[in-house]
């Protein structure tokens, strides 16, 4: 008999929960499912496949099928710090691909077409043309006067002091309320950003403003998102603080990734920032890995799902 039911795929990025977080539970696949038990032995099922990234906090551990699990349907871990910061390291959803991994590089070692890429980014973060004849580091300069100038205003805005935006990644409690809540809600953001550009097929380390790290791209796409969502966030908290300020980060930014529909708008901006290089985008050979979260053509007219 004819199977006519359409086969089993990921569920695209675009239409994913952005982040689920997870702190002291074994993380595990029971009876085919993905489940976190607790110190009672409580199971908490968690529909792997339909969320971006899970955020792992310490007193997290995860077994090996459930890390299979989790590549296999296109989930990226992310081991963070305490209250949901500073990204330790992540787990690759099914890998780079070649072809787009050798179109970012290429790009990224041509000078004309890198600085073409970053006056992009700075059009869109902006929403105006930066100063012509203006190297990398110059509008990388101009850049960061202009950020600092935008955390003075939201500051106002909100009302809160600022004495600038300083944090120590090794001792979270040496910063003030104000830069713990910007560390919490940047780190959301990265979260998602990361597994976007890891489910398009690029290498989060391969960077045009931000270089020399292994998310410096990752870090380029999230900053054209980031005044228009975490930010404010962050100073809102921090304006208002509750019990747990960082948790009230954490999930107003959740709710403003669903709102503003923001897994849905990353990967394109990924391709049009790089199609501003205005260099060819190779083909992929016959023998490439598709991408990590595919997203195939619908089977019939427009009243079947895809």
């Amino acid at each position: 008999m004819t199977n006519l039911l359409p086969p089993l795929k990921p569920i695209p990025m675009k239409d994913r929960v952005s982040m689920v977080f997870i702190e002291y539970g074994e993380i595990d696949v029971l009876d085919g499912a993905f489940v976190v038990v607790d110190v009672k032995g409580v199971r908490t099922h968690i529909p792997i496949g339909s969320v971006a990234c899970l955020m792992l906090q310490p007193g997290t551990r995860v077994s090996h099928a459930a890390a299979a699990l989790a590549a296999r349907v296109g989930t990226l871990l992310v081991w963070v710090g305490e209250a949901g910061v500073r990204l330790y390291a992540s787990g690759q959803p099914g890998g780079a691909r070649s072809d787009r991994l050798l179109y970012q590089a290429k790009l990224a070692l041509d000078e004309t077409a890198r600085l073409k890429v970053v006056r992009k980014m700075y059009a869109i973060r902006f929403g105006e043309e930066p100063p012509t004849r203006r190297s990398v580091d110059q509008l990388r300069g101009i850049e960061g006067a202009r950020v600092r100038k935008t955390y003075q205003l939201l500051a106002q805005r909100f009302r809160v002091t600022w004495d600038g935006r300083n944090y120590d990644p090794y001792d979270w409690d040496a910063g003030n309320l104000v830069n713990r809540c910007l560390s919490a809600a940047t780190a959301c953001l990265y979260g998602i950003t990361e597994a976007a550009v890891l489910a398009a097929g690029y290498a989060p380390a391969v960077g045009f403003i931000h270089t020399g790290k292994p998310l410096s791209f990752v870090y380029d796409i999230a900053d054209l998102f980031k005044f228009d969502t975490v930010v404010p966030i962050g100073f809102q908290v921090a304006a208002r603080p509750q019990r747990e300020p960082e948790r009230e980060v954490r999930l107003k930014c959740r709710d403003s990734f669903r709102q503003t529909k923001l897994l849905e708008r990353i990967i394109p901006a990924i391709e049009d920032v790089l199609a501003a290089g205005e260099l060819p985008v190779p083909a992929a050979p016959p023998e490439s890995v598709p991408p990590a979260i595919p997203n195939p053509e619908n089977i019939g007219d427009v009243g079947h799902r895809a």
